[in-house]
């Protein structure tokens, strides 16, 4: 027959072994049902200037050329690490306007005219928001960067860009 005591220290045993059971389950339905997001192939690089031409820094860039990968942008992307992005290529130089619809990651949004000149940045633009970020002038370029990237790297409207494909 067993002690009380060991009645007791047999009940705690199973109850903690069927706890982290049930937390372990949690954890596993959990990570099945968080949305897996989507991968962006990096194939290109974009180097950021100052208006004096000194080169600031370069990332890697997903390239959009194509209509329908302007469309889907970094839309269900869930991670980009810090020095990553993605470069849009318009075919000419006219007003263009973004928004995050889908998009589950602060963005810093750099728009980008025909010479490569930077004339407009919207700063840690808000995810999943359907407000339209305007270039405010004629672009032809826009890069997409994580929120905050340009203020930690002291990129500024005037500055320039390069990129490689």
């Amino acid at each position: 027959m067993l002690s009380s005591k060991h009645k007791y220290w047999k009940l705690l045993v199973l109850l903690g072994g069927l706890i982290m059971a049930a937390c372990g389950q949690k954890q596993q339905m959990d990570q099945q049902k968080a949305p897996k997001g989507r991968s962006v192939d990096y194939t290109g690089s974009v180097t950021f200037y100052n208006t004096q031409s000194d080169s600031l820094t370069t990332i890697e860039v997903a390239v959009a050329e194509s209509e329908e990968d302007r469309n889907m942008g970094l839309m269900d992307v869930n991670d980009l690490p810090e020095d990553r992005g993605m470069l849009f290529i318009f075919e000419e130089p006219q007003p263009l306007s973004f928004w995050m619809a889908n998009t589950p990651l602060p963005l810093d949004i750099i728009f980008v005219d025909g010479q490569k000149k930077i004339v407009r940045i919207h700063h840690d633009t808000e995810p999943f928001s359907q407000k339209q970020y305007s270039s405010g002038t004629d672009a032809q370029y826009v890069v997409e960067t994580n929120g905050g990237f340009c203020v930690s790297h002291d990129i500024q409207e005037g500055g320039r860009i390069s990129f490689e494909k």
